[in-house]
């Protein structure tokens, strides 16, 4: 039973990683059993098409990312804790995830996605919106659309990643604190 976990476990790692870095339609099946070192076959025995694949891994890391965002979450702190800690989740859940977030970012779309893939995508992003909301209401954010909220600090956040990632920065403590506190000086109310 391990053996079989395992090609699973190896799948969906592998696809995870074509999917950030080549998106969707880029990878094809082969590639996907060749990165996992199965065959092609094998990978329709866990999974019906390359979309049932690619839903079934959004479903588990948007999981896990709203785990990550939740639990903790200061809800009776000031907005600029609950700020720190979604900051924080996203760096705890990328040093645990490296592919995922961006995976996260470039595959929400209804085009490949089906009914339960969305609706958890929802719930993701309404966690987000209700936070930026909550403090627009408070005055502590800009009176911006949440989305465009979302946008400047995943975003930027994404983009530093990938930038770690390329080896154009090293990430340490004093850089992600000090990029934590320009992510917040872009979105708080001034």
């Amino acid at each position: 039973m391990e053996t079989v976990t395992n090609k699973r476990e190896d799948i969906l790692d592998a696809a995870l990683v074509l999917f950030a870095e080549r998106g969707f339609d880029a990878t094809t099946i082969p590639m996907i059993a060749t990165r996992a070192n199965v065959g092609a076959g094998t990978i329709y025995r866990y999974f019906v098409n390359k979309e049932t694949l690619m839903n079934q891994l959004f479903r588990q890391y948007v999981t896990r990312f709203l785990e990550t965002l939740r639990n903790g979450f200061p809800s009776n702190g000031t907005c600029r804790q609950q700020f720190s800690h979604i900051f924080n989740s996203m760096v705890r859940f990328t040093l645990d995830n490296e592919h995922a977030l961006y995976f996260i970012k470039t595959h929400n779309r209804p085009r490949v996605l089906d009914e339960e893939s969305l609706a958890l995508y929802q719930e993701l992003l309404d966690f987000t919106r209700d936070f930026f909301e909550a403090g627009k209401e408070a005055n502590e954010i800009r009176k911006m659309p949440a989305n465009a909220l979302i946008a400047i600090v995943f975003g930027a956040f994404i983009q530093l990643h990938q930038l770690v990632r390329e080896g154009a920065v090293d990430e340490t403590r004093e850089l992600l604190r000090d990029y934590e506190e320009s992510c917040w000086d872009a979105v708080r109310a001034h």
